[in-house]
């Protein structure tokens, strides 16, 4: 009886009248290899005495129900589901629930909800999607630019000038002040020796 309800929320679209946040399914999205097996698995907030499985196949537009899980452990499959390709294994405390499914191919491609029955409804969780593909994506390499090895030198400024040569401001600048200090304090004298040589010209010439 739970069907008729289910295809009702579906071809609806009235996710807030059908999901319900007493259902929890993890992961959101399964990327599966061919031949390999997953597993999904169903969290509930209330303890229930079991839970439905139904996949919703995209590709085929087809809503089909896998199996109820009891919580002892009885499952009771729908029409042409293998018994050996899904299992569920339940919580002791009626809480979680883990539907196994192996040998993995495209035709298990679909979303994957897990669901209870509760006051003749059935509710539903978010759906968690599974892609079955027969080569998995190789993961990105992230490529780090090479550290160098080569200690930093710290380079004094005496090593700077010498690196920079003679022409470098840091060598002619203090040159050419030395030299402009140096001019400056011989105009004085220079001064002095020329006002000594006029007078002894004077005398020279008075005698």
């Amino acid at each position: 009886m739970a069907q008729p309800w289910l295809h009702l929320c579906l071809f609806l679209q009235m996710p807030g009248f059908c999901m319900n946040l007493l259902l929890s399914p993890t992961p959101k999205h399964i990327l599966a290899q061919t031949n390999n097996k997953t597993e999904i698995l169903c969290e509930l907030k209330k303890e229930h005495t079991g839970v439905y499985w139904y996949r919703w196949s995209q590709e085929r537009q087809n809503f089909q129900f896998l199996m109820f899980s009891s919580m002892l452990g009885k499952a009771v499959y729908g029409t042409n589901i293998s018994q050996e390709k899904f299992r569920v294994h339940g919580a002791s405390s009626r809480s979680s629930y883990r539907l196994h499914i192996s040998q993995l191919h495209a035709s298990d491609n679909g979303t994957y909800y897990c669901s209870i029955s509760q006051s003749s409804q059935l509710l539903l969780g978010t759906g968690t999607r599974l892609s079955v593909v027969d080569v998995l994506p190789l993961p990105l390499k992230t490529t780090l630019a090479p550290t160098s090895k080569k200690p930093v030198q710290c380079i004094t400024k005496s090593k700077a000038a010498s690196k920079k040569g003679a022409c470098s401001p840091l060598v002619w600048v203090p040159l050419a002040t030395g030299a402009l200090v140096l001019l400056l304090s011989l105009v004085p004298t220079a001064h002095h020796l020329h006002y000594l040589r006029r007078r002894l010209w004077l005398r020279i010439h008075r005698q």
